[in-house]
């Protein structure tokens, strides 16, 4: 009942008083049999039911112990304790928390089609899945910028991005995350203007947590501008190492000095982990991207996307913390090596 809009309550507007008489219709299932004000349930036949717990389990899965293996591998290893890799362990770190808290209760809710973990959870599980996304996208915004000053300046970079510049952009990248999240949906912000929907929608056996227009919108540009700022950067980079390419192509039959072979290692080493990064990049647009769209249209267009359409938005999101050990398992070899170490 997540997603439920006005549209649908104002076609069943006998929907709650039905559900609060319990109705002896015998196609009626709710969510608690015996608790007035249920919500209704809407469960699977056996045969899709066992598919959707094995694709959506095994989502959370390969979230944990992928990230977990990046984050133990960039922290036993004292080879990998670098600026980026501090950041990518702390990606890691956001992906694997959405794994452990968030997608195991969200694999029952949209299988179930009900909420058996309580409110107080419910509202949790909100502030945990918005902290950490967000996360997500603030960590791979810093390790973008990290990735330009390491391509355009590779031979200084290690004194402008340093350990301790990295870590206060993690501290950053968690602390606005985490506190954006929570004064939302724990001050309730996010319900002002919509009181009455939120009425409606609200019965014992739900979790729905719906924005008003404003509180979407600065979600939307929340995602935006960093976004826009990641394409924009890796749109230069690509360009400067497009042009670092032909300039070594150029150059590749003349005799070099050693400072200069020295400092070509170092930007193609460069240039690899930026297009390895890019690539994680462009795979958080494709997940994220159908997500927010809705989410704006749903807010100002009284919540007209279907619960079934809402599910699986939601999930291309949640499965991108399960692709990021994927994409550095098959671009990078020191990872591949750090595993096989473990």
């Amino acid at each position: 009942l997540k997603k439920l809009g006005i549209w649908e309550l104002e076609n069943n507007s006998s929907k709650k008083t039905m559900v609060n008489n319990f109705s002896q219709d015998e196609a009626v299932e709710l969510c608690y049999e015996h608790v007035n004000g249920s919500c209704i349930k809407t469960p699977y036949s056996p045969g899709p039911r066992v598919i959707l717990y094995a694709v959506l389990g095994l989502g959370a899965i390969l979230a944990v112990f992928g990230n977990s293996l990046v984050i133990v591998a960039i922290l036993h290893f004292k080879q990998l304790h670098t600026p980026t890799n501090f950041l990518i362990a702390s990606l890691a770190c956001a992906d694997f928390l959405v794994g452990v808290t968030v997608m195991p209760f969200s694999t029952v809710r949209s299988v179930e089609s009900c909420w058996y973990f309580g409110e107080s959870y419910c509202k949790l599980h909100t502030c945990f899945d918005a902290s950490f996304c967000f996360a997500s996208l603030f960590h791979l915004c810093c390790i973008s910028i990290d990735r330009y000053i390491a391509v355009t300046d590779p031979l200084t970079y290690p004194t402008k991005f340093t350990v301790s510049v990295s870590a206060i952009c993690i501290v950053l990248c968690w602390f606005f995350s985490v506190t954006y999240s929570f004064s939302i949906f724990y001050t309730g912000a996010n319900e002002e203007g919509i009181e009455e929907l939120v009425v409606a929608l609200t019965c014992v056996g739900g979790c729905q947590a719906p924005l008003n227009q404003n509180w979407v919108l600065l979600c939307f540009l929340l995602f935006f501008l960093p976004t826009v700022a990641m394409v924009f950067i890796y749109g230069k980079i690509f360009l400067v190492a497009k042009h670092q390419a032909r300039k070594i192509e150029s150059t590749g039959s003349q005799v070099q000095s050693s400072s200069e072979s020295y400092k070509e290692r170092v930007a193609r080493r460069e240039r690899k982990a930026a297009k390895t990064l890019g690539i994680a990049v462009a795979a958080f647009l494709i997940s994220w991207l159908p997500y927010i769209i809705d989410a704006v249209i749903d807010a100002y267009m009284n919540f007209i996307t279907p619960p079934y359409v809402y599910e699986i938005l939601v999930w291309c999101v949640y499965y991108n913390s399960a692709m990021n050990p994927l994409i550095y398992a098959f671009f990078y070899p020191w990872f591949r090596k750090a595993i096989k170490l473990t």
